[in-house]
């Protein structure tokens, strides 16, 4: 299986640590967010991962290189890019890399998570959909992406960041796809978002995956603070 991993963000809210290294960099028990990654990846069956770039884009490039050195079966790729292109943007702009391929996954790197990639695939394998979305149950849906979902997991309404939130089921920035994505992602638009401009159009389309590990997102000061509290030794 293929992932693309979305890596390219500045970081903004975790200055002063992203003046010098990009959020995907940043250590979680003295591994950068990457390498927990391509842990996870490596557990679940992934062969191939491209990682996008843009703000400081050396020192991922480095720990790529040394980590492709390791041989773990897992292989990292990057694509960088001059100008963003947002989530669904970088997604459309690499087709071919996963062309042939079944199924594959969109991560946003800006998550630590231990979810069961295993079960997530089975989950999108066992109905006929081209996107499956991971969810996880928030206490401050306002600041999400929050999808209804009806007795089938399909997701019947889907809003990003609502003022008026419907439910507590939060996007978990983890999604499986086929090649139907692609007419999702078709348009003019250089900058392409997922959240805001393909998964509405996916709405009674696709599917819900709850998942029950491990996740945050690591991309303020505080929960970054939390997450290498909480996180395990053991997920090495």
């Amino acid at each position: 299986m293929k992932a693309y991993l979305l890596a390219a963000g500045y970081g903004t809210r975790l200055r002063p640590i992203t003046d010098t290294i990009p959020k995907c960099m940043v250590p979680i028990h003295g591994q950068p967010l990457l390498g927990w990654w391509f842990d996870l990846f490596c557990r679940h069956g992934v062969t191939e991962v491209l990682v996008n770039t843009h703000y400081l884009p050396g020192p991922v490039r480095e720990y790529m290189a040394a980590y492709n050195r390791r041989g773990t079966g897992l292989t990292a790729y990057e694509t960088y890019e001059p100008e963003l292109l947002g989530s669904g943007g970088t997604v459309r702009a690499n087709r071919d890399f996963v062309r042939g391929e079944r199924d594959f996954l969109i991560c946003y790197a800006d998550n630590l998570t231990d979810a069961d990639l295993t079960a997530f695939r089975r989950c999108h394998r066992s109905h006929d959909a081209p996107l499956t979305m991971a969810l996880f149950h928030t206490n401050v849906p306002r600041q999400c992406g929050i999808a209804e979902t009806d007795a089938d997991g399909r997701i019947t309404a889907f809003t990003e960041k609502p003022e008026k939130p419907r439910s507590d089921l939060a996007n978990a920035g983890m999604y499986m796809a086929d090649s139907r994505i692609f007419d999702y992602l078709d348009g003019e638009k250089p900058l392409l978002d997922f959240g805001k401009d393909v998964l509405p159009k996916l709405v009674g389309a696709m599917y819900g995956w709850n998942t029950d590990g491990y996740l945050i997102d690591i991309g303020t000061l505080a929960n970054f603070k939390r997450a290498n509290e909480e996180w395990k030794h053991d997920h090495h």
